[in-house]
């Protein structure tokens, strides 16, 4: 049985599944609102939160960061992206309140500059983007660091996916199927791939989603899903990007909930007589040519 570890915690089959709340940049650049996103993620019994982290001129262009685009921070696409981009001021804070609110947290990292910032704060695992995966260079970075390595697969070929776990290596990796669309449609799913990791990978898999319901992502951990990813937010309606493809927190307390129920009612397979059935069988059975044993 494949499985990896983050803090004390075990992830893979037959643990409980884990589950992170994306907070990523539904902070908009505000980290009393990213301490808010902690304490929902607290409430709602998540294992960890998840933040991102760019080196803002590395990752983005010029002639992007010039681009018009219209923000609360300014007129350029660059003014928004540095606009909602943490520092090591806000990092520390973030570090020092999960510590003081007993949940992990991690960063999705976007270029080697950002992986040696974030490392300073000891994490126990790193999460590599579905936009990074083809990015050797970066995924022998973040491996040299010898954490566990969460690997999203959104808008990526099988082809590309199998390089980018050759990189990597199988030791300490877990795979996440995703689609990359914001919000995504539910025909855009395809929740079977999981399985289909599972066999051809043999490694941890989860489901990173980005639909607007949670219907899908409690299905996923039916189908094999040992971790799950979905985004939160204060209030859907709120200014940013990835808002709408975000979960609200009552919504996130109860699919945690759903996701305990569903692996409490799968079992373990085995088909026998509950001994809450005993009485009901011996009122309605009218023959048993067999036996009621086990």
């Amino acid at each position: 049985m494949s499985e990896i570890k983050i803090g004390n915690t075990l992830i893979g089959d037959g643990h409980p599944c884990y589950v992170i709340a994306e907070i990523g940049i539904n902070h908009n650049g505000d980290i009393n609102l990213a301490k808010k996103l902690v304490d929902a993620a607290v409430t709602a019994k998540c294992n960890a939160v998840k933040f991102q982290k760019r080196t803002i001129e590395v990752v983005y262009s010029s002639e992007e960061l010039s681009r018009p685009r219209e923000s609360p921070f300014g007129s350029t696409n660059g003014e928004l992206k540095y606009g909602l981009e943490f520092g090591k001021k806000e990092f520390a804070e973030i570090d020092r309140y999960c510590k003081q609110s007993n949940i992990t947290w991690f960063s999705s990292c976007w270029d080697e500059f950002s992986v040696d910032f974030i490392e300073q704060f000891k994490v126990p695992c790193y999460k590599i983007a579905s936009a990074s995966l083809t990015d050797d260079n970066l995924l022998r970075h973040i491996r040299s660091k010898g954490h566990p390595i969460l690997l999203s697969t959104g808008m990526s070929t099988l082809e590309q996916i199998d390089h980018a776990v050759e990189v990597l290596g199988k030791e300490d990796l877990a795979i996440l199927h995703s689609t990359s669309t914001y919000p995504a449609l539910y025909e855009e799913l395809n929740l079977r791939v999981i399985p289909m990791y599972k066999q051809r990978y043999g490694v941890p898999v989860g489901y990173s989603g980005h639909e607007t319901g949670l219907s899908t992502s409690i299905a996923s951990v039916a189908m094999g899903a040992c971790m799950l990813e979905r985004h939160i937010t204060l209030d859907r309606a709120m200014w940013g990007s990835d808002q709408a493809a975000s979960v609200e927190p009552q919504g996130f307390a109860h699919m945690v909930r759903d996701i305990r129920l569903v692996e409490t009612a799968m079992g373990d397979g085995v088909k026998r007589i509950n001994e809450r059935e005993v009485p009901i069988m011996k009122k309605l059975r009218r023959v048993d040519t067999i036996g009621s044993g086990e």
